[in-house]
């Protein structure tokens, strides 16, 4: 039996190809279908590494007399989320409309003109059953009233941000946000810690972490005033120990590296065992130099192409069991390390009942084991890890997603700004360049000149249609070669950046509302054209585009960049000071203008040693550095010479330059 999906490349829509359901991929045909059969539209959104949206297809979509109802009343619709992000997001936004809470899988009904009227997530098969007899009833008896329900939420779908929120507005002569008002956030986003266990007090607990790194920056730029001295030793220390306890719980896989997507439980030790691509490229870009090691072994051995793209998760279950590949039985760390399989046992709490469920153990730490124990550890490590190999493993989503692939570049370009370990940059500019290669083109603006535009999805076959980028494939791959550009002062990287930011005001930037619309005006015309305001387990793109715009109109001297952040900032600083957990990459931005941003101009044969020294003596982020060895056009580096035959640093701040210097210890008073 095979349905429609069997022709598309998503792994998560082809592991649907053979239900008895007549799925439809997201698409004119469909949309069409449902008009001229008159039929409400079942929409059912998901993704390949998710364990619920596997139990439902076993439960339901691979049931004959299930699928018999679904296919004779409805239109069904597949849509994996990380293809379409912009269709995920307003029937997501719809059922929490309807007072309903959100998830994966996420099953909404419309009505033929695809407004939304009804939803939920996952329901067991009779429920589920008896929910499709219940919509067809309603929708044959009470028409009328599903359609003045869809009506309405359609228009609040439709509703711009200045209608929802109480933003705030830009003057020119203030100051946009100030120390005060970054101690009032961190005080805030304290109330809200569990000093107990680390993290947010909240069950299930995700890594969140753009709520750290905000809180990391905040902290850089204020201790050396000591302003709050209690509030920020406190702060330092919990984010500290949250950092230790995300890279010894359960939800880190301390065998192959790479991080799973949250914790089930308030310990941070079971996990939901899928890894995601974005959560790593964000994880390794601030914890411990241990971990990191060892993600990026398993991003280059199990997630990178052959053409150096990074694929997009591997699946929580193997064996149609959730963690299968994980889990450890006690008789079999016996089996394998002998001798050492009490002293490790001990160390990780491993019975023969079980730590979990089943008798099964999960590996993670409660203590950071002793300095001495550290090398014998990592010989075990290497033991358990060539026998787990033999099991059979998770499934793989080889997807490559462009903005996902912006967050592992700019997470690597952390990472060896952190560690300086090269291969780190090597691996980042081979990834770089597949971006740069497979997923940008140049096309037309609507002013008629040529720009950058990007492709959301790898497509190895040039004969599938290919799926416009959305804002948060350029807010990601932006970032990404910005940050690139200032280790390898290659300006290639910023010449890319400057031509996508280009594309992406021209046709995603909202004048009336000064934010980016999620999508292009060029692309697919839902429903629904909707911004993306709030920061969650990915940054939300216009907060992203925000820190772009001020990071790269510095760099470049475009101050039609700079004033478009500070007006997108200003407008919704009420707001993030409101709730900064919700806003933490906002929050970011915030640091960066509370302080002036230092340019650290470098000429001469050691500007990447100097920008090593340089980063390694200033952990603020208020900084941005311009390089040649030789000469360039960039405005920051011209009339910049070597003084004394030496490599020279040039600070300045505001267009405004220190005398030169040659050494790294003469720049440092400057910039502090």
């Amino acid at each position: 039996m095979t349905n429609r999906l069997a022709k598309e490349t998503s792994p998560y829509l082809q592991q649907h190809a053979h239900n008895p359901v007549n799925w439809f991929p997201w698409g004119e045909e469909a949309l069409q279908r449902a008009k001229e059969e008159d039929k409400p539209i079942l929409v059912s959104i998901g993704y390949s590494a998710c364990h619920w949206c596997h139990v439902m297809e076993r439960e339901s979509f691979e049931n004959q007399e299930i699928a018999d109802v679904m296919n004779e009343y409805f239109v069904c619709i597949k849509v994996d989320r990380e293809e379409r992000p912009d269709v995920d997001s307003i029937y997501m936004e719809a059922l929490q409309a309807m007072g309903l809470r959100g998830g994966w899988p996420l099953n909404v009904f419309l009505m033929p003109d695809a407004k939304p009227f009804y939803g939920g997530t996952y329901f067991p098969a009779t429920n589920w059953k008896n929910l499709l007899e219940s919509i067809q009833a309603a929708f044959t008896a009470q028409r009328e009233k599903l359609q003045e329900s869809a009506e309405g939420f359609t228009r609040n779908l439709q509703a711009k941000e200045n209608e929802k929120y109480d933003f705030g507005k830009f003057q020119q002569e203030e100051k946009l946000f100030t120390e005060a008002e970054i101690i009032a956030c961190l005080q805030k986003l304290e109330t809200t810690f569990d000093y107990e266990r680390g993290g947010m007090q909240r069950s299930p607990k995700f890594p969140m972490p753009s709520v750290w790194k905000s809180i990391g920056e905040a902290i850089s730029v204020l201790k050396a005033k000591e302003i709050s001295t209690t509030l920020l030793e406190k702060v330092k220390k919990h984010l500290d120990y949250t950092s230790t306890r995300i890279a010894m719980g359960g939800i880190y896989d301390h065998l192959g590296g790479g991080w799973t997507r949250y914790s089930t439980d308030a310990e941070w030790k079971v996990p939901h065992f899928e890894k995601m691509l974005y959560d790593n490229g964000q994880l390794i870009g601030f914890l411990d130099a241990w971990s990191v090691s060892k993600t990026v072994t398993w991003l280059e051995r199990e997630m990178t192409s052959p053409d150096s793209g990074f694929y997009s998760a591997q699946d929580a279950d193997s064996e149609g069991e959730e963690g299968k590949f994980y889990v450890w039985k006690e008789n079999e760390i016996q089996q394998v390390l002998g001798d050492d399989s009490e002293w490790f046992s001990t160390i990780y709490n491993i019975y023969d009942s079980g730590n979990w469920e089943h008798g099964n153990n999960v590996l993670h730490l409660d203590a950071v084991p002793p300095a001495e124990d550290w090398e014998k550890l990592q010989a075990v490590y290497d033991k358990l890890f060539v026998f787990r190999e033999n099991r059979i493993k998770p499934g793989l989503d080889d997807k490559i997603i462009c903005s996902w692939n912006g967050l592992m570049l700019n997470g690597l370009v952390e990472a060896y700004r952190s560690f300086g370990e090269e291969s780190y940059l090597e691996l980042a500019l081979k990834n770089a360049q597949f971006i740069k290669n497979n997923l940008t083109e140049i096309v037309q603006n609507p002013d008629g000149k040529a720009g950058r535009g990007l492709w959301r999805l790898h497509e190895s076959d040039p004969s599938r249609k290919k799926q416009l980028g959305f804002l948060e494939d350029y807010a990601a791959v932006i970032q990404a070669f910005t940050n690139l550009y200032q280790v390898t002062f290659d300006e290639t990287w910023l010449s890319e950046s400057e031509m996508l930011t280009d594309y992406a005001i021209a046709n995603f930037f909202d004048l009336e509302e000064d934010f980016f619309f999620f999508t292009d005006a060029q692309g697919e015309q839902l429903i629904a054209r909707k911004k993306e305001m709030f920061d969650n387990v990915i940054p939300a793109s216009n907060s992203m585009m925000c820190k772009n715009l001020l990071i790269l109109g510095t760099i470049l001297d475009r101050e039609d960049f700079v004033e478009t952040a500070k007006q997108m900032f200003a407008k919704v600083k009420p707001l993030m000071i409101q709730d900064p957990q919700w806003m933490s990459n906002w929050f970011s931005a915030g640091v960066l203008f509370a302080k002036p941003i230092a340019e650290i101009v470098l000429v001469g044969d050691e500007v990447y040693e100097f920008r090593k020294k340089i980063d390694a003596e200033t952990s603020f982020p208020n900084k941005v550095f311009v390089g040649t060895k030789s000469e360039s056009n960039l405005s920051l580096l011209q009339n910049r010479i070597v003084i004394n035959d030496k490599t020279t640093v040039y600070v300045c701040f505001d267009k405004t330059c220190q005398l030169p210097v040659n050494t790294v210890e003469e720049a440092l008073p400057l910039l502090a």
